[in-house]
């Protein structure tokens, strides 16, 4: 694929050494590309980027001053631009995977993880590109972005395919897709698993949001496949346009794939998938959606359906997921579910209601990230006061604002009868133990909003934190 060039000025056989999106990174010889991001232009570095050395750079406007011994290469849209230059650079490392994109606003970590994990269990060499984090078959790669920028994402995919990788399964945030932070992959499948309330903040409307993910869908080439879920009213919208091949996959309606769960409980799901049964250590219908479009995606890329079950049914949930810690002595569960959004926390509510048997307690200690769509803060604290037995509000990632404000407006959305049940601590750590203190055997505790990350941002740094680890300690002491 090639970029699109409005107007050259300069040298066309200018040596390009690098890519670079960050002017603070250019050295003598590479090319800047000036993205007109949402917080910074890059055209504002251009003359920085000359003066480092910069032999060649792409932009969307050109600027006053033209140094002779530059090339300047006018584009209609940068970010698009800079998407297929790294596939080029990279020798188009994409086209010798097959990567499968997964977006959507709930679901997409836990499907490209379970993915990565049952290619790996099937004998392939795979890559996985996630929120948790990006590995190259047995080798970790620490994640800073659901999907890393375009320069970043090739570098990963030309690794996997020096290591000898098949497959890349990769998360596609909806970000990434209006940033063309993909543009330039060939993709062999894309999958949607649904949409709710989320990222408003950025993109403004619905509407907006929807066409961020349909975007994904859009771009396919007819040899891919585009597989969306048949439950979500969103779901045929996502697939209107695509020149993919279409599937669909349910719970409650007739598609391709379809399950039904038969049973949910504590120790997992019993399972109708096509016409087999099986049991998985998955827990909640949210999993049952999650492990159906694995089950289907693995049939798409040729997987043999059998072995495909008997894996599915031995696999454990990615980190951050609906994971569980159990004290020893009072055997009170704990759950740590990265549940950000007023429909993920839903379903782990609504998913812990369903498992118990009435007589423990369920206490929800949840938070809402700063410098985000405020609009979830309200929502998410009504689902917690309503439908669990005691409500910790608290902070989660407060960024740049004051976590007590934040708290102000989530306690606006609980309805009065429920406000005796809610308790507001504003330091995480002692929320944690407060949930603690007050759980007796036997009783539930969800942590939820942060799940996998090890760390709580507060006015722009990144201290050590991790909900699991408190959990676990917190239950430690208590048991001393």
């Amino acid at each position: 694929m090639n970029v699109k060039v409005k107007q050259l000025c300069g040298s066309s056989d200018a040596v390009v050494n690098a890519l670079q999106l960050d002017s603070r990174k250019v050295k003598t010889g590479d090319c800047f590309v000036a993205v007109s991001g949402t917080l910074v232009d890059g055209h504002n570095f251009i003359e920085q980027c000359v003066s480092a050395g910069a032999s060649v750079i792409v932009c969307e406007k050109l600027p006053v001053n033209i140094n002779s011994n530059v090339t300047y290469v006018l584009v209609e849209e940068s970010s698009r631009a800079l998407g297929i230059m790294a596939a080029n650079f990279y020798d188009n490392p994409s086209h010798k995977l097959k990567v499968v994109g997964v977006t959507g606003t709930n679901g997409k970590t836990s499907v490209a993880t379970l993915l990565f994990r049952l290619f790996r269990e099937l004998g392939h060499r795979v890559g996985l590109l996630s929120t948790v984090q990006n590995q190259i078959d047995e080798v970790v790669i620490p994640s800073t972005h659901t999907t890393p920028d375009a320069i970043g994402l090739n570098s990963l995919l030309a690794q996997m395919v020096q290591e000898g990788c098949q497959y890349c399964f990769m998360e596609a945030s909806s970000h990434a897709i209006h940033q063309n932070r993909i543009a330039g992959l060939k993709f062999a499948g894309a999958a949607f698993t649904n949409i709710t309330h989320d990222h408003l903040d950025y993109h403004k409307t619905f509407d907006n949001y929807i066409k961020a993910k349909k975007k994904f869908f859009d771009e396919l080439n007819e040899d891919a496949f585009a597989i969306s879920n048949a439950d979500d009213r969103n779901g045929s919208v996502m697939l209107q346009n695509t020149k993919a091949k279409k599937y669909f996959y349910s719970l409650k309606t007739p598609s391709d794939f379809k399950a039904k769960i038969i049973d949910n409980n504590i120790t997992g799901l019993q399972l109708d998938i096509n016409g087999q049964e099986l049991h998985v250590r998955l827990i909640g219908e949210f999993n049952a959606y999650n492990l159906l479009l694995v089950y289907a995606i693995a049939n798409l890329l040729g997987a043999e359906k059998e072995e495909v079950l008997r894996i599915i049914s031995a696999l454990s949930p990615p980190a951050g997921r609906f994971e569980q810690v159990i004290s020893l002595k009072g055997k009170i569960v704990g759950i740590v579910d990265y549940a950000h959004t007023p429909d993920a926390l839903k379903n782990v509510i609504f998913t812990i209601n369903a498992i118990r048997n009435g007589n423990e307690q369920f206490i929800a200690v949840v938070g809402c990230g700063g410098n985000r769509d405020a609009a979830k803060r309200p929502l998410m604290a009504m689902l917690a006061s309503k439908f669990a037995d005691k409500a910790i509000f608290t902070s989660d990632n407060p960024r740049t604002e004051d976590p007590n404000e934040i708290l102000r407006e989530m306690n606006e959305g609980v309805p009065a009868p429920e406000r005796k049940k809610v308790i507001t601590i504003s330091d995480r750590k002692e929320a944690i133990k407060t949930a603690c203190s007050l759980a007796n055997a036997n009783d539930i505790i969800l942590i939820a909003g942060k799940g996998h990350e090890k760390y709580q941002e507060i006015n722009g740094v990144k201290h050590d934190f991790d909900d699991k680890k408190i959990l676990q300690e917190t239950f430690e002491e208590l048991e001393k």
